[in-house]
């Protein structure tokens, strides 16, 4: 799979809008991380067809699926299903946490909805873009960060088996 983290764009991407506090700017909030989830869904459509990719699945390829991840919502202004409701299509994967999957449940919507309009989704990166966000610094923002978290993560764990394996 080759994952995004959904809700940590808009996080980002929001503060950002809110600092430009321009009506444009506010106006995109909660927006980008759909859009680049269908844009990203936009390409791996174009990456994963046609004559070139039907060679390579008879050779045995398989597809590189995109796992949206981190999809609950952080601002509570949002419908807690937005990020599921607006990202789901053939050969994705979602890792719902427990609450975002009762409520999907409970209230969300079943539909193909991840390239019902990739133009519109094009579009909105570009107006968040001309409002002053560098999308492209939105991104090395959040992959060091992210990385960072895993790195920790992993630091900890290392520090807890050590742990064990010293009280033997």
């Amino acid at each position: 799979v080759a994952s995004f983290f959904i809700s940590r764009t808009d996080s980002e991407v929001d503060r950002r809008l809110n600092a430009l506090g321009t009506p444009e700017a506010l106006a995109l909030r909660g927006r980008t991380a759909v859009a680049q989830g269908q844009v990203a869904y936009d390409m791996f459509q174009g990456e994963f067809s046609g004559p070139r990719w039907a060679a390579l699945v008879e050779r045995g390829a398989q597809v590189q699926r995109p796992l949206w991840a981190s999809t609950s919502t952080k601002n509570p202004a949002y419908p807690d299903t937005l990020y599921v409701d607006n990202l789901i299509g053939p050969d994705t994967v979602n890792t719902l946490p427990d609450a975002t999957l009762e409520a999907f449940a409970d209230h969300g919507t079943v539909a193909r909805t991840v390239d019902a309009d990739p133009v519109a989704a094009h579009d909105l990166l570009r107006a968040v873009d001309s409002v002053g966000v560098d999308l492209v610094d939105v991104s090395r923002v959040l992959e060091e960060e992210g990385v960072a978290a895993f790195v920790a993560s992993f630091d900890d764990l290392l520090a807890d088996l050590t742990a064990k394996v010293r009280s033997f």
